[in-house]
């Protein structure tokens, strides 16, 4: 079943009842990263082991989204910024639990790659908080494998 999540906008990103951000440095330049997720986003599952599916909606402002184990998403595109900000709500998911759900992926440059923050911004009953908390690690994890993946990706395209 299929349920409509919170419109919040890109200030929940601040505050939300629970943020859960993780940092990593890649060696591809800023513009090659926005542009991988931003622009390019049917390749998600090229680089993002959880995600199975990814393709743009709604003339590119917005998302849907396959994650293994079969749950769904339906987002809007709050923040495309290139190449320092991307950002997205999710409208409408099959997941239980969350009542609103927003992320953000912050590139800075890092000499001549990229500092990358993804920040999870989350609201739902407390079981759910809880269980995103203890999934921290799981979901740090996921976020390390995939930008490492991606700065993989993007390192070999250039050579």
């Amino acid at each position: 079943m299929t349920r409509r999540l919170s419109p919040v906008g890109l200030e929940f990103i601040e505050s939300a009842a629970l943020r859960l951000v993780f940092t990593r440095e890649l060696s591809a330049p800023p513009e090659a990263v926005y542009h991988a997720l931003a622009v390019d986003v049917m390749a998600w599952p090229t680089w993002f082991s959880s995600v199975t599916r990814c393709r743009p909606t709604d003339g590119g402002k917005g998302r849907e989204v396959l994650l293994k184990g079969g749950t769904r998403f339906r987002e809007t595109i709050l923040a495309a910024e290139a190449p320092e900000r991307y950002a997205y709500r999710v409208d409408e998911t099959n997941a239980p639990g969350p009542r609103a759900l927003v992320e953000e992926w912050r590139l800075v440059p890092a000499g001549a790659g990229t500092r990358v923050r993804w920040t999870f911004a989350a609201d739902g009953p407390a079981p759910f908080r809880l269980s995103l908390r203890i999934g921290r690690a799981g979901l740090g994890r996921a976020f390390r494998d995939a930008v490492t993946a991606l700065d993989r990706r993007l390192t070999q395209s250039e050579a």
